[in-house]
């Protein structure tokens, strides 16, 4: 019987070297997640803290708490004075419509790409194409710790498997976009997950996708991944029972319309799964126009007004200014450089009145 190696073994003398690296990549080590961690570290008590509102989450998506989840903020992070202020503000108004609304701020450290482009603070984070992840990661966590400190729950897109074990302590709920709904590898990522999150349905507005996806993310799995100290480990999971859908649109349009939410929600009782919905107001929802939001979020009250209580859900994009801008060395502060978003005057006004609506409903 040949020896086991153990994965710290050195190899035998008898084994051929490898082979030279490729000449078209080059490789640099990272800290690894617990360096990351001890260094930019959450204490016990925002850990509790995060544990609470992760269940606070877990209860409106489950229908035990009577809330509208609103998930809000800028379409990525790219200035961490800006993301600081909206914290800030986000602080004082989620306690103003606290009773209506359950505010979670999104954190996007990560943009999906369909072909190439600037793709997130964690992979850029000097907005010049130096690409140093290394400072990506530590100056990511170390915002996202900042907001966390201000008392919000926080949001993300978890685009890169490798990404979420820096930063998925600090998270609330998260996100698998219309692009990976399809990937085993984050269905199992998912599965081992300790927070509510939503699956995209497909970029052509299909659902099937997502189903499969909660359906594959709520079963335990074995499968290849890193420990928390960098090396090559066999990752056993006991699946996620807090993920949903999310309704972003498809290449046909909308589908956060009552016939679409009808349609969904029988899709997803008749695959056995619980019909909670999440809308997500921009993207093909809103026409890709940022200033359209406002009117798919009144739509998704007036349903909810009418007696739709799959509807838990909504998402905004939102920032201190208005639209979006290009990447470049002159940035308007507060500005997005992705995608467009609503200005936080628009963006207080709108959840003000969402959150009038909902309580004279009460009455």
């Amino acid at each position: 019987m040949s020896a086991v190696l153990s994965p710290l073994s050195p190899m035998p003398s008898s084994v051929e070297p490898s082979q030279p690296a490729a000449q078209n990549r080059r490789s640099e080590r990272l800290p690894t997640p617990q360096e990351l961690r001890s260094n930019v570290h959450l204490d016990p008590a925002r850990a509790n803290q995060i544990h609470a509102q992760r269940d606070a989450v877990r209860q409106v998506l489950d229908g035990r708490d009577s809330r509208l989840l609103v998930v809000v903020g800028p379409c990525s992070l790219h200035d961490e004075d800006a993301a600081i202020e909206y914290g800030e503000r986000l602080v004082k108004l989620a306690k103003r419509v606290d009773s209506e609304l359950l505010i979670v701020m999104r954190a996007y450290i990560e943009k999906p790409r369909t072909t190439v482009g600037w793709k997130g603070f964690v992979y850029d984070p000097r907005l010049d194409g130096t690409g140093d992840i290394a400072e990506g990661l530590h100056r990511s966590r170390r915002l996202m710790l900042r907001l966390v400190e201000m008392g919000l729950p926080l949001a993300t897109e978890l685009l890169q498997p490798l990404v979420a074990n820096y930063v998925d302590d600090l998270l609330s709920w998260s996100a698998i976009g219309a692009r990976t709904s399809e990937s085993q590898i984050h269905r199992e990522m998912v599965s081992g997950l300790d927070m509510p999150v939503g699956f995209k349905n497909g970029t052509d507005g299909s659902i099937g996708i997502a189903c499969d996806a909660m359906r594959s993310a709520c079963r335990p799995h074995q499968h290849f991944g890193i420990d928390d100290n960098g090396f090559p480990a066999t990752v056993d999971t006991l699946g996620n029972p807090d993920t949903h859908l999310v309704l972003r649109g498809g290449q046909a349009g909308p589908n956060y319309d009552a016939g679409s939410v009808r349609l969904a929600c029988e899709t997803l009782r008749a695959q056995g799964l619980n019909p909670r919905i999440m809308v997500d107001c921009s993207h093909a929802n809103s026409g890709k126009d940022p200033q359209r939001q406002p009117a798919v979020m009144a739509d998704v009250i007036g349903q909810r007004l009418a007696g739709n209580e799959a509807l838990r859900a909504v998402m905004l994009e939102s920032h201190l200014g208005e639209g979006a801008q290009p990447l470049s060395d002159r940035l308007a502060y507060g500005v997005s450089i992705t995608d467009g978003c609503l200005g936080w005057e628009k963006t207080e006004a709108l959840l003000l009145d969402a959150a009038g609506r909902l309580s004279s409903a009460r009455a």
